[in-house]
């Protein structure tokens, strides 16, 4: 255990999870979908290329909400903006919006990293347990049907109307559930998430997810003091007892 936070009385009650990389894997899924949506049109592409490019939009996208550039929209929304903004950089171009609302939905079919639906079970056993993602209601709805994650609740952006890592995102999360911020655990495969958090008040946990990003590219191990640092999410429900 490595902590940064004075020793807490209060037992931790729920914890919360990010999704995009640290329970799902979004390169390969949304380079899978795309190329299964876009190869029959006769366009063939480095899709893993395509899926980074997407990715890379997505901080820059939220951010116009976050500055309050813009209103507060769904994350679905955005993905279609920043899909259309890209697009023109791999010579795609004049699809119909059918094939545009299809690709945006390739967010809501993404796989589990294959220690997670297990693990999640484990510590729903003992744990509230809710994603407090970026993603809208109906995303993370999806991606819980799709790989059997069996949530407690669904908080996070939609709830708060805004995005992490702004505080509003945490603290709504915790005011949802009646519980003290150190009642609560973040749990995310990134450091900037989990030190957002635990300027909160909440606990956190890190994941590694070493290959997000492509082979090699994601973090192996956190770069800011944390709770727990497991190698997966099963490590995690070993250390904290489950």
């Amino acid at each position: 255990m490595n902590s940064s936070h004075s020793p807490s009385d209060r037992p931790i009650k729920a914890l919360f999870f990010d999704v995009f990389g640290t329970l799902v894997d979004w390169r390969t899924g949304v380079a899978r979908e795309a190329a299964a949506i876009l190869h029959p049109q006769g366009f063939g592409l480095d899709w893993a290329a395509f899926a980074d490019a997407w990715r890379a939009e997505y901080q820059p996208g939220m951010e116009e909400v976050r500055s309050g550039r813009i209103p507060f929209c769904k994350l679905d929304l955005l993905h279609r903006r920043n899909l259309e903004r890209f697009l023109p950089r791999f010579g795609v171009t004049n699809l119909s919006e059918a094939t545009l609302h299809d690709l945006t939905l390739a967010w809501h079919r993404l796989d589990a990293w294959p220690d997670v639906p297990a693990a999640l079970a484990r510590l729903k056993r003992q744990f509230t347990i809710a994603p407090v993602s970026n993603g809208n209601i109906s995303l993370m709805v999806d991606l819980a049907r799709r790989n059997g994650l069996s949530w407690d609740a669904i908080l996070g952006a939609e709830v708060a109307r805004d995005f992490k890592p702004k505080p509003g995102v945490y603290l709504s999360a915790c005011a949802a559930l009646d519980l003290e911020p150190a009642q609560r655990m973040m749990v995310a495969a990134h450091s900037s998430d989990l030190a957002a958090a635990a300027a909160c008040g909440l606990r956190t946990a890190h994941i590694a997810r070493p290959d997000e990003h492509g082979p090699g590219t994601g973090e192996r191990a956190p770069s800011v003091p944390v709770d727990y640092a497991a190698k997966d999410l099963a490590d995690l429900a070993e250390r904290l007892g489950v």
